[in-house]
C-alpha cells in the first residue's frame, strides 16, 4: 500500500502561476477599457500624453509588427503560444528556477495566454499602446501582454538557467 504524500508547504512553481495571473488579468482588464469602454475600436485613436503616448487601435493578425498578417494563422499561433506557455510551465516545474526565472516565466506566460483570448475572441490581437518621441512618429501598436512576453523571454534567457537549489555536493577528504 503506498503511503499518501504529505502537502508541500508551498508550490515550487506558486511565483510563475501568480505572476501569470496577474500579468493576464492587467492586459484583459486594460484591453476590455481601452478597446470597449473607451470605444477605441470606433475612435481608432486617443491622444493620452502627446507626443509620448497615444492610444491607437490595431487589430494584429500576423505576429510581432504584424508580419505574416495577410496569412490566416489565427489557430496555428493559438496552438504555438499554448505549447510554448505549457512548456515553460512544465520546464519550471520539473526544473525549477529561482524566483526571476519564476516570475519571468509568469510573466510570459501570462502575456501569451491573454494573447491567445484576443484571437479567439476577435480573430486578432488587440494593440493599443503606441509610443513615439522627438518627431519620430512610431507606426506599431502593442499591448500590455506584448510588453510581458519580451520582458518574460528576456527574463528566462539571463535567469532560466539557473536552478533554484543546486545539488550540493559532500566535500572528500583526500591525503
Amino acid at each position: 500500500m503506498a503511503r499518501p504524500k504529505a502537502p508541500a508547504a508551498s508550490s515550487p512553481i506558486r511565483p510563475m502561476l501568480w505572476t501569470a495571473l496577474a500579468v493576464f488579468l492587467a492586459d484583459q482588464l486594460s484591453k476590455w477599457v481601452v478597446v470597449h469602454a473607451l470605444d477605441l475600436r470606433n475612435r481608432l485613436e486617443i491622444e493620452v500624453w502627446p507626443p509620448f503616448l497615444n492610444f491607437r487601435m490595431a487589430w494584429n493578425r500576423g505576429v510581432n509588427f504584424g508580419l505574416a498578417a495577410g496569412f490566416d494563422l489565427r489557430w496555428f499561433l493559438i496552438a504555438l503560444a499554448l505549447a510554448i506557455s505549457a512548456t515553460v510551465v512544465w520546464w519550471m516545474r520539473h526544473e525549477g528556477g529561482g524566483l526571476r526565472a519564476q516570475i519571468a516565466a509568469g510573466l510570459l506566460v501570462g502575456g501569451a495566454l491573454g494573447n491567445v483570448v484576443d484571437r479567439l475572441l476577435y480573430g486578432a490581437v488587440a494593440d493599443f499602446l503606441n509610443m513615439s518621441c522627438c518627431g519620430i512618429e512610431n507606426p506599431w501598436a502593442f499591448n500590455i501582454a506584448d510588453v510581458a512576453i519580451v520582458a518574460g523571454a528576456m527574463g528566462l534567457v539571463l535567469f532560466g538557467g539557473r536552478r533554484a537549489d543546486p545539488p550540493r555536493r559532500g566535500r572528500t577528504k583526500s591525503g
